[in-house]
């Protein structure tokens, strides 16, 4: 299972230098509901929703969703042990509510803040 960061579906749908291979799109993919709004938060931001819309939707039906559940949210309250950003500590929490029950979890970033911080934190980090 590969835990998504929005920094791939936005290098994806933004066609930016490093992006995710067709074939990754294929794969067991997860992330947290957060992602939906941080897609969408950007492409309102630039204006794209009329140009990049229907690929944003696509692409975020192939990923499976977890919601920001209470064990997430009480995760994301505790310290990290590097300063996090607000939503990197919400889908740190949330990579951590999976790994407990798939220790095979795999988050895949082009983050470098992220991945450093899931590292620390002794998840796997892949780039796709």
């Amino acid at each position: 299972m590969i835990y998504v960061d929005t920094s791939v579906v936005l290098a994806y749908l933004l066609a930016e230098d490093r992006t995710p291979p067709d074939s990754f799109w294929e794969k067991e993919l997860i992330s947290s509901r957060l992602i939906e709004y941080e897609v969408w938060n950007r492409l309102h931001s630039r204006r794209l929703e009329a140009t990049h819309g229907e690929a944003a939707r696509a692409l975020l039906n192939r990923i499976a969703f977890l919601e920001l559940a209470p064990p997430v949210l009480v995760r994301a309250l505790e310290p990290f042990p590097v300063p996090v950003r607000t939503l990197d500590a919400l889908h740190l929490a949330s990579l951590h509510f999976l790994s407990e029950r798939d220790p095979s979890v795999v988050l895949a970033t082009y983050d470098e803040r992220m991945a450093a911080a899931a590292r620390k934190l002794k998840f796997r980090v892949t780039t796709p």
